[in-house]
């Protein structure tokens, strides 16, 4: 039986998910921007955190480290995060990579998806299970839907770098509910506390592990008239579009000088750590919750 066929086996049974050491590389949407919490590491929960407030509900000994930085380009992150991830010895490992790169002009999804199969390879050789995220449909997000085609690409790209290394993908592009604009962060490029939300349940879907996340359906959005939307787009471009262009004209990054939140595998949970308690946890989950009725 090889190692995936019996960690398949072990889930359906029921049994305590294998995972002990979990490290999360990445840019900003690993770092969890775009869902403020100031009692959080680095003071942004989103999925990867909610993802490993789940696995260490079931698994005492259970660590996380989460080295994404907002900004990050692939290659660096494969430069400064994938030899510092291997030596903290995980046996899972997530890793999304390649967003900001398809954002810039020129860039091209398959010579990415090549230097990405080598990181994932390395990963993958070390025993850990890997889970490797793709893209998310941006058709309805304009904002970002003049890459949409990019993304395609990359993802049939990545699909076939998992099959390769045997990783697990976790399926952005068909996760209808991110079509929602409630799903995203009012900067309109990153996912909101829902969004966080829904991505980890998907996440934790992907490798089979029971969780005591529940969806979250929002309250219906008021309606708007059309120079209330004008007016939004001009805050928005004010606030958000422009300096992201000036940070590009002057090669600059939304994380120069920020160093990852979490660099050591902790537990997620226990003395000495900012969340606290799972009950803490609940309870940011029930504000969440109340804030959407």
């Amino acid at each position: 039986m090889t190692q995936t066929s019996q960690r398949d086996t072990e889930l359906a049974e029921g049994a305590r998910h294998p995972w002990h050491r979990y490290v999360a590389l990445g840019d900003s949407f690993t770092e969890g921007i775009g869902d403020p919490d100031p009692d959080s590491p680095g003071g942004h929960r989103g999925w990867a955190d909610r993802l490993a407030e789940e696995l260490s509900r079931t698994q005492d000994d259970f660590a996380y480290a989460n080295l994404a930085i907002r900004g990050r380009l692939l290659q660096q992150i494969i430069d400064d995060q994938l030899e510092p991830a291997l030596a903290l010895a995980p046996d899972l490992v997530s890793i999304s990579a390649g967003g900001n790169d398809l954002l810039r002009p020129g860039s091209d999804p398959d010579a990415l998806a090549v230097k990405l199969d080598a990181a994932v390879g390395q990963l993958a050789d070390s025993g850990a299970t890997v889970l490797l995220f793709n893209g998310p449909d941006i058709g309805s997000t304009p904002v970002l839907a003049a890459i949409r085609g990019k993304v395609a690409i990359y993802n049939e790209n990545l699909r076939t770098v998992a099959a390769r290394h045997d990783a697990i993908i976790a399926d952005m592009w068909s996760l209808r509910q991110l079509s929602d604009p409630r799903m995203w962060a009012s900067d309109r490029l990153h996912f909101s506390p829902l969004g966080h939300h829904t991505i980890a349940i998907m996440a934790l879907e992907a490798l089979n592990v029971a969780h005591e996340l529940s969806p979250m359906e929002p309250a219906a959005a008021p309606g708007r008239s059309w120079r209330t939307a004008r007016a939004e787009d001009l805050v928005w471009a004010r606030e958000y579009f422009v300096p992201w262009v000036i940070r590009r004209i002057r090669h600059k990054s939304s994380g120069d000088g920020l160093s990852a939140k979490r660099p050591t595998a902790e537990p997620v949970f226990g003395a000495g750590v900012p969340l606290g308690s799972g009950d803490a946890v609940a309870a940011s989950d029930a504000e969440l919750r109340q804030g959407l009725e």
